[in-house]
């Protein structure tokens, strides 16, 4: 029987245990995702080289096993302020730290205690299990477009199962809205407020498999937070972005997608750096691109920050 690429289903839940499966669910832990690939066995392979008498290829054994994933989430809330999103778990496989609050939930960066997620891939009754997971996302607001995070996993290989699809549960998952002047506010870079075309930012985590004798585990072993943004170019006068690239000062970015409580996602950051801005055209109109550099100060880990609320 053909296996249907459109019944596909995610789902993920925090490990409180490295490598150990929760055993997420449908109904408590299913992922509304888009753009889903997975690579279901990534193996490392070591050649006998066996001299012989004849010609011929010698066989390949299997030193290590690993699965990757990635797939995008909509920028959307809860549906209740205060309340996490369905898609926390990911964040936090991905190096972020969870606090609840009263009326928001927000997430900032981490370097030691890393979270994990245990993540099931379900194509149309065929189970890959991925536990272990550990990752990295994206940030990526585009004009007329539905913002997203992207996600890439990188994981422990469990060996796939025939197992029927869950029944799953999307209501946590708000209705996303497409990124424009009346759903994306409070754009601002270095206190300048500018019509922006896009934004993305990328956590830029380090991320690597690892398999010793006694050991195997996915690490996070750097971040490097970057990004770029695009704009109406200013005058000189009303803000200079080639003097402050020069000066290599810090400014904040603020950007806030949703309009109503409870549906509202706002990415912060108050040490921006600043480089090579150059000039694009768009419609007729000069843009200017700006790359982005996310530096943490020295008491660290406050580079970013993401509010839902």
């Amino acid at each position: 029987m053909a296996l249907l690429s459109r019944k596909r289903t995610i789902l993920a839940k925090t490990e409180a245990t490295y490598g150990v499966d929760p055993t997420p669910t449908g109904s408590a832990n299913a992922i509304l995702v888009r753009n889903l690939s997975i690579t279901p066995l990534s193996a490392e392979m070591v050649s006998r080289d066996l001299v012989r008498p004849y010609l011929g290829a010698s066989e390949q054994l299997i030193a290590s096993k690993y699965v990757g994933c990635e797939f995008e989430v909509e920028m959307a809330g809860s549906g209740t302020a205060g309340t996490a999103p369905a898609y926390g778990p990911l964040l936090m496989a991905c190096g972020f730290a969870e606090a609840d609050g009263v009326s928001d939930v927000t997430y900032t960066p981490v370097s030691a205690s890393f979270g994990s997620a245990t993540i099931y891939y379900n194509v149309d009754g065929v189970l890959h299990k991925i536990t272990g997971a550990r990752g990295n996302v994206e940030m990526m607001i585009n004009t007329s477009q539905i913002p997203v995070f992207k996600f890439t996993f990188t994981g422990l290989y469990n060996a796939p199962s025939d197992a029927a699809a869950p029944t799953v549960t999307y209501t946590p998952f708000q209705t996303p809205l497409a990124a424009n002047s009346s759903n994306t506010t409070g754009f601002s870079l270095f206190s300048y407020s500018a019509a922006m075309e896009s934004l993305s930012l990328n956590m830029g985590n380090a991320v690597t498999y690892r398999t010793l004798i006694g050991a195997e585990d996915v690490l996070m072993t750097d971040r490097q937070v970057t990004g770029s943004v695009v704009f109406e170019a200013p005058t000189i006068a009303t803000k200079d972005f080639f003097s402050i690239a020069l000066a290599s000062s810090l400014g904040a970015l603020d950007i806030t997608h949703g309009t109503v409580s409870g549906n509202k996602v706002q990415i912060t950051s108050s040490r921006v750096d600043i480089s090579n801005p150059t000039y694009s055209d768009s419609n007729g109109i000069q843009m200017l691109n700006v790359p982005l550099t996310l530096v943490p100060s020295t008491a660290g880990n406050d580079e970013i920050s993401i509010v839902v609320k």
